[in-house]
């Protein structure tokens, strides 16, 4: 699990509310947090291989470059796999050498490796852990700026510079304060080990309460988009503007879901901490109502990252076929720009493929002063959507366009 009481509980002089958490059946703990996260991790790289199925579906058409959205969620699924991978590895080791847990609870103690341990797994969960809190958020910032500002391609590398900026250095920094001035010899009480809190918590909250936001507003410039596109609102733009709504409450759903045990179990433990004494029998509720949250923690947050797969793009299915990899560089290397325009302003292979929203249409006539067609910025909405419905909007797109040909010819 991802919580900043992990980190609080390398410290020898820890607080009574830490250990009181950390302490309680470590074992079965372990045991859960391993198992969630062992599971999350397989079925997490199943999802994000390539398939045979989807090729097949869409191989009639060649793939163009990911967008800058469709990158941001594959980031956001590799920092979900490495904070995993963190966990799984520390769990075990806790489990298979329990000695090493009770090194760390010994002060003036000449073996350092077991706090060395602690502290290095701690960091690593919770460092990338709070990147992908920072790329979900770039993320709703992204999909918000390219459907109301039809700007194409959003900057890429602008997104790593201020999430793993930000990551790094606010992990850094509540480090610092909380291990001040050495680890075998922290400093007792809550001033510093607040900062830890705050720089943990933070990109947590901002996603909570800014996503949501983003996406209310996102939505509702994407109905406009779609009635603008074609001048009419018809049953497949709708199931577009359906789907794209469905999708940000999955991702908000999987985000609460996972997160906000943390903060629940945060606040007991906080409540605890500032008693006189928390074995007092007035507060069992809160112990219980903490050791629960804590459990269920250990459970959900390394699950984030197979449900963050399936609110991103479904499930994909078990038919892997790790041959195609190179075919799909290939196809994104030799394509960089759209399909020859057809007729009714509206792009078949964006239709299809819903997967890059900066094509510059030549020669089309429903564009934005800039070239960028309207088409495009809906197509970073709902890329890793359902298949079925991305072939029938193609096909109902195509059916138009068609339609559009005959009466001109006639």
């Amino acid at each position: 699990m991802a919580s900043p009481r992990l980190e609080t509980f390398c410290c020898p002089n820890r607080d009574a509310a830490t250990d009181f958490v950390v302490t309680f059946q470590p074992t079965l703990f372990s045991a859960l947090s391993v198992g969630s996260a062992g599971l999350s991790l397989i079925f997490t790289i199943l999802q994000i291989l390539p398939k045979r199925k989807g090729y097949r579906r869409l191989g009639q058409y060649p793939l163009p470059k990911p967008a800058s959205s469709s990158r941001i969620l594959f980031i956001i699924s590799i920092c979900d796999i490495l904070g995993c991978t963190g966990i799984v590895v520390r769990s075990s080791v806790w489990l298979g050498l329990p000695n090493v847990v009770e090194n760390i609870s010994v002060s003036n103690s000449s073996d350092v490796w077991p706090e060395v341990f602690c502290v290095g797994s701690a960091m690593w969960i919770q460092l990338f852990f709070s990147a992908s809190f920072w790329w979900t958020f770039c993320y709703a910032v992204d999909v918000f700026l390219v459907v109301k500002t039809s700007a194409g391609i959003s900057t890429i590398i602008l997104y790593h510079m201020i999430t793993w900026g930000l990551a790094l250095l606010l992990c850094a920094e509540g480090v610092a304060m909380l291990y001040y001035p050495s680890i075998s010899n922290c400093e007792s009480g809550l001033q510093h080990a607040i900062p830890h809190y705050v720089t943990t918590y933070a990109p947590m909250l901002l996603v909570l309460i800014a996503n949501p936001v983003f996406f209310i507003r996102t939505t509702t410039a994407v109905t406009s988009l779609l009635k603008g596109r074609q001048g009419i609102y018809t049953e497949n733009e709708r199931r577009l503007s359906t789907e794209i709504k469905i999708r940000f409450f999955k991702i908000m759903l999987v985000f609460c879901i996972c997160w906000i045990p943390n903060i629940i179990n945060e606040c007991l433990l906080f409540f605890l901490e500032v008693q006189p004494d928390i074995s007092d029998s007035s507060l069992r509720t809160v112990r219980n109502v903490a050791l629960i949250t804590w459990f269920f923690m250990g459970i959900v947050n390394p699950m984030q990252a197979f449900l963050n797969t399936l609110a991103f793009h479904g499930w994909t299915g078990l038919d892997v076929d790790l041959s195609l990899q190179r075919r799909r560089e290939l196809a994104w290397d030799s394509v960089s720009t759209s399909a020859p325009a057809t007729g009714g302003g509206y792009n078949p292979m964006v239709g299809s493929t819903l997967l890059y929203q900066g094509h510059i249409q030549e020669g089309k006539k429903n564009t934005t002063g800039n070239g960028f067609h309207p088409s495009d910025s809906i197509s970073v909405l709902s890329e890793g959507g359902s298949e079925s419905s991305t072939v029938e909007l193609h096909m109902s797109s195509e059916q138009r366009d068609a339609d559009g040909e005959s009466l001109e010819n006639s």
